[in-house]
């Protein structure tokens, strides 16, 4: 276990328009950066274990949380939240720092960012590390709707669109209790449960599985979104149908190398056709669920140096 007090000191940032809480390790690396982005409901610290190794490897670490997250700022309209201001942050944090370009790793929400970041700034992305979330190909129809009619509404990312608000009173009055129940590893499978998953887990009183982490680590959670709240992180989702239109005209094929690293026992499915829209991708496979960095840190960041070493030189 991991302990907090150990995690770097941030520093606010101005860059884009906002203000990122960003911790750094391995500053004495300048010139080789590598930048963490997390998932959601997370936060910087889901990267505690990645970033002294990466850093005693020689890689300047840089991790943000993200806008809406933690003590960075949380603009209060929604359409703030989309790929272009989510990238165009990313952008700047490079830009502040100096550097042309720089490796990006991203765990679930922070991998379709940094997905969505390749596309629109190819000539600022050097490498990529993917956990959790494989590249999403542009639907034909936009994005919301297509999972209405696949997954019906009470998916939760319809369900975040169409009913704005609802979900996140649940979430905002249950907050240690839902943080609680979704950082879980070893969970049994089980056929899904009627109603939108995540209020389920926000209202759950027993939890399955085993926990992911000390209650210790969990409280560095807890305590930043009783701070925020849920809506500015839930805000990135509600800029799904927003993103398919500002990726209409961009190239869809990735041509960076890539690493994507999968947890087994993930809910989230597989890419059938990664490599077709990112050509020179490798794929790992962990025996995880989907908090893979936190479940399976040993392993998750042996999988990222050996891979960063073997194309070290491009």
């Amino acid at each position: 276990m991991f302990n907090p007090a150990e995690f770097p000191t941030p520093t606010l940032i101005s860059v884009n328009g906002v203000e990122l809480e960003v911790f750094e390790t391995g500053q004495e690396n300048a010139g080789n950066p590598i930048v963490l982005c997390h998932g959601w409901p997370e936060h910087a610290f889901s990267w505690r274990y990645q970033m002294p190794a990466l850093a005693a490897a020689g890689y300047h670490v840089i991790v943000p949380n993200q806008r809406g997250y933690g003590n960075s700022s949380r603009p209060a309209n929604a359409t703030d939240y989309s790929i272009d201001h989510l990238s165009g942050d990313l952008i700047a944090l490079l830009d502040h720092y100096g550097y042309e370009d720089a490796t990006f790793a991203g765990h679930d929400w922070g991998a379709n960012v940094v997905w969505g970041l390749t596309l629109l700034h190819q000539n600022r992305v050097k490498k990529i590390i993917n956990l959790a979330l494989p590249y999403q190909a542009r639907t034909e129809k936009p994005w919301i709707a297509f999972m209405e009619d696949f997954l019906g509404s009470d998916n939760y990312f319809v369900h975040f669109n169409r009913q704005p608000g609802v979900a996140d009173a649940v979430l905002d009055g249950n907050t240690s209790q839902f943080l609680h129940n979704i950082f879980r590893k070893n969970v049994p499978p089980s056929p899904p449960e009627p109603g939108m998953m995540m209020i389920n887990l926000a209202r759950a009183e027993v939890p399955q599985g085993e926990p992911l982490m000390s209650d210790n680590e969990l409280a560095v959670f807890v305590s930043a979104f009783e701070e925020t709240g849920f809506t500015s992180s839930i805000n990135w989702y509600r800029n799904l149908d927003r993103n398919w239109q500002i990726l209409a005209n961009v190239d869809p094929i990735i041509q960076k190398p890539a690493l994507m690293i999968y947890g087994d026992r993930d809910v989230i499915p597989k890419s059938e056709n990664l490599s077709d829209f990112v050509p020179k991708v490798d794929v790992i496979s962990l025996d995880c669920g989907h908090w893979i960095q936190q479940e399976m840190p040993d392993e998750t960041t042996r999988a990222m140096l050996q891979w960063l070493e073997h194309h070290s030189a491009e």
